[in-house]
């Protein structure tokens, strides 16, 4: 049996996509439909049902009673074939939900298609119709999903999933977008990008994630390397000032700047490209790490509450751990560059005084209630697990190196995950919580039990400075006064065109000590009017240690406070090769960051 869907574009202007869901062979008892509450990849409960407009219900083309259940299930009482037609509201423009206006539609299908409970094993068939408009002749549709009935890729018509499990798993694109083609190892990826980007070097982008996906499908499968899927779909919304990505089986979604992606001409690798490469990258290594390799508590997801586990630092944090070094070891950054990257997470974890009050396996715990529900406090409550994560990863990878003289690494333990995973086949029941430890000890020999717990489920920072020692690495810290507003008086302020607002202050700072609280509007400082632009400006007149008065609005009461600025900026990292390191010491680190393939690479 099948599930049949369609979808249409059905008022751009207005933000409705038009949905039908029909099933042949209902429950005779009623049949439920149920819309996901949250989507895989981002840990919170988002309710989508709530952007439904309106529903109805037809059983052989009458209209039949369907009754709401809970927040998002309803009941139609009919025991023939029976068809729900709804209304959903799509003006979410991330990664994670759905948006549709007169430039282009997204949507994922956790936003938009209900499920008929019972048959989530059952093959889905979509029609994805085209909206009702020559102004929109050239639209074109680009998703994971697989033609049907004679549809061509890239066209509007019928595709299909193997089960309900699969259609939400392939987000759809549709609109007037440039398209990409490049093979790794001989199978198919393709690059959409959506939204306006003049001069985009296409040649250049499909070159570089070429050569950058087959060195993540190497790491994983170096002596007969094959790809989990038969083909892969970047789809790329640039806009003017965006970032982020979700992951999925076999294709992406995300949204960069415009800036970030290479145009004709462009002669060096911009800091923003770099950015974008990185974040392709990540997403791209969640197809084995998250999608497939998986905590036990997604297998398989329940889509009508929270999934608590406590292993998101591995998951999250060891994909941000690898996403700069693949793409490193892929020739796509410099040594130095990668370095740089490392010196600034190492820098924004330390920073924070979070990483000493939570764990990152509490933290990966309490995603659905702390890290996707950020506040003022954040900063003093909330430990990345993406960032300290990928800290624990490098942790990891450095000390296997060091303690096997580079026969043994981290690349090694996710081999064994990859293994097990594609051993277990359908009857894989995912990684316990207390499984990364074995899997370590297993595939290196080495028992680093201990040192995990203390990482993980405790707060000690790794000892990065011994740790990088071995690689010739030096690790040195100084003070960081890059923002001033940020070094002296510990507080970041908002992005604001005509306010200087508080947006979070920092626990033992000077803001704090003298009473500043996020939300505070920054009106003046020893009598001169701060601004956004010039609070750094006005700032640098003084030292450290000094006393300034601070006037500021605290909603629409004027208040005063006396600030003595820090007297011991935050600590900055700076990492950098030592100039002389013996040929041993080279090796390891060439063998940690590549440097030697991705030197051969280039040339």
């Amino acid at each position: 049996m099948s599930i049949f869907y369609a979808i249409a574009p059905a008022s751009p202007a207005a933000h409705l996509f038009h949905v039908t869901c029909r099933v042949e062979q209902p429950d005779p008892k009623g049949q439920h439909f149920m819309l996901p509450a949250w989507i895989p990849g981002s840990y919170m409960i988002r309710e989508f049902a709530r952007n439904i407009v309106r529903i109805s219900a037809l059983a052989d083309g009458r209209r039949v009673t369907l009754e709401k259940v809970d927040k998002h299930t309803w009941r139609a009482s009919a025991a023939k074939r029976i068809e729900l037609a709804y209304e959903v509201y799509a003006w979410d423009p991330s990664v994670r939900a759905a948006h549709l206006d007169e430039t282009h539609g997204f949507f994922n299908g956790t936003s938009v298609f209900l499920l008929p409970l019972g048959l989530e094993g059952e093959r889905c068939v979509v029609d994805v119709l085209p909206p009702q408009s020559a102004r929109y002749r050239h639209w074109r549709v680009a998703t994971a999903l697989v033609p049907a009935r004679g549809t061509r890729r890239h066209s509007f018509g019928t595709y299909e999933a193997a089960d309900y499990d699969e259609l939400i798993d392939c987000p759809v694109e549709m609109g007037d977008f440039q398209l990409g083609r490049f093979k790794v190892l001989q199978t198919a990826h393709e690059i959409v990008i959506t939204g306006p980007v003049p001069k985009l070097d296409m040649a250049r982008l499909t070159t570089d994630l070429a050569t950058l996906c087959e060195t993540h499908v190497r790491l994983f499968e170096p002596r007969e390397p094959t790809l989990p899927f038969d083909r892969y779909t970047f789809l790329v919304m640039a806009l003017g000032d965006s970032y982020g990505g979700l992951e999925h089986r076999s294709s992406t979604a995300l949204v960069t700047k415009r800036e970030a992606l290479p145009f004709v001409g462009m002669t060096e690798t911009t800091e923003a490209y770099r950015t974008f490469l990185g974040l392709a990258s990540h997403e791209y290594f969640h197809a084995w790490n998250i999608k497939r390799i998986k905590p036990a508590a997604f297998v398989p997801y329940d889509l009508t509450r929270e999934n608590h586990t406590r292993l998101l630092w591995a998951f999250e944090g060891f994909t941000s751990y690898y996403d700069d070094l693949l793409a490193t070891r892929a020739g796509l950054l410099t040594e130095p560059q990668y370095l740089a990257g490392l010196a600034k997470t190492l820098t924004t974890v330390t920073q924070r005084s979070s990483r000493l009050k939570q764990s990152i396996a509490d933290s990966s715990y309490d995603a659905w209630i702390k890290y996707y529900r950020q506040d003022e406090n954040a900063p003093n409550s909330v430990v990345s697990y993406y960032a300290k994560g990928a800290l624990v990863g490098l942790a990891l990878d450095l000390s296997i190196r060091a303690q096997t003289k580079g026969k043994r690494s981290l690349d090694d333990v996710m081999r064994l995950l990859w293994k097990q995973w594609k051993a277990a086949g359908a009857a894989y029941a995912g990684v316990m919580e207390d499984h990364v430890a074995s899997a370590v000890e297993q595939a290196t020999g080495l028992s680093l039990t201990r040192e995990i717990a203390e990482w993980t489920d405790g707060t000690i920072d790794p000892d990065f400075e011994a740790l990088l020692a071995p690689f010739g690495v030096t690790c040195a810290r100084r003070a960081d006064v890059d923002a001033a507003h940020f070094a002296l008086l510990g507080l970041k302020t908002a992005k604001a065109k005509l306010e200087c607002k508080v947006a979070h202050v920092f626990d033992g700072s000077p803001a704090q000590a003298a009473g500043l609280s996020a939300n505070d509007v920054l009106v003046a400082l020893d009598g001169l009017r701060a601004t956004p632009e010039n609070l750094d400006t006005l700032l640098s007149r003084y030292e450290t240690g000094d006393a300034v008065e601070i006037v500021a609005f605290r909603g629409d009461e004027l208040v005063r406070f006396d600030v003595k600025l820090a007297t011991q900026p935050p600590l900055k990292f700076s990492l950098e090769v030592t100039p002389k390191n013996s040929r041993a010491t080279q090796r390891l680190r060439r063998g940690w960051l590549g440097t030697a393939r991705s030197a051969a690479r280039r040339a």
